[in-house]
Parts: C-alpha cells; sequence; structure tokens
C-alpha cells in the first residue's frame, strides 16, 4: 500500500481532523514505518506457531459479580460539580451540527 496524499487526506476527513501540511507530513513517515514493520512481520515463517490470544500465560480467572443495594445515593450526588435534584449535570459533548 502506497501513503500518498489522497490516502492522508481521507484519514484526515475520516478522523474529523485538520492537520497542517508538516502535520500530514509526519503521519505519513509514521504510516510508512508502520507498514514496513507489518511487513517485515509477514516475512516470517509462521508455520505451526500458534497464535497468540492473551500478553501473558497467567489465567485470571473473573470474580463473580454480586449487585449489592446502594442507599447514599445522596451523597455522590452532592459530591458532583453540577446537578440538579437526583441528576448528574455534565458538559454538553456532542454537537449535533457536527454529528
Amino acid at each position: 500500500m502506497k501513503i500518498d496524499k489522497e490516502l492522508i487526506l481521507k484519514l484526515e476527513k475520516l478522523s474529523r481532523l485538520s492537520l497542517t501540511d508538516d502535520e500530514k507530513i509526519v503521519i505519513a513517515s509514521d504510516l510508512e514505518h508502520i507498514l514496513d514493520m507489518v511487513n517485515k512481520i509477514q516475512e516470517l515463517d509462521t508455520e505451526g506457531v500458534e497464535p497468540l490470544r492473551y500478553m501473558t500465560t497467567m489465567h485470571l480467572a473473573p470474580r463473580d459479580d454480586h449487585p449489592e443495594p446502594f442507599d447514599d445515593t445522596e451523597v455522590l450526588i452532592d459530591q458532583a460539580p453540577i446537578h440538579k435534584g437526583s441528576f448528574i449535570t455534565i458538559p454538553k459533548v456532542v454537537d449535533k451540527k457536527k454529528a
């Protein structure tokens, strides 16, 4: 795969970023290095090698999940910086115009 201006522009649009020309050059270089590493790995003979599923050989058993009643909601609400009644108010994070 060739990393060219067209691909960088497409990635910029998909990621909703606004990159400077210098940033585009750096990202193109980084992507080329990543692809070179992937191509190098593909040269390895992996015949008979078991796929790695976990980064550790330790087996961690999931703990049992037991719901418990919680009666101190007023204490939690009072700790919130902004709240209305029994609801915590947060800043708007999605603008409908851009979504």
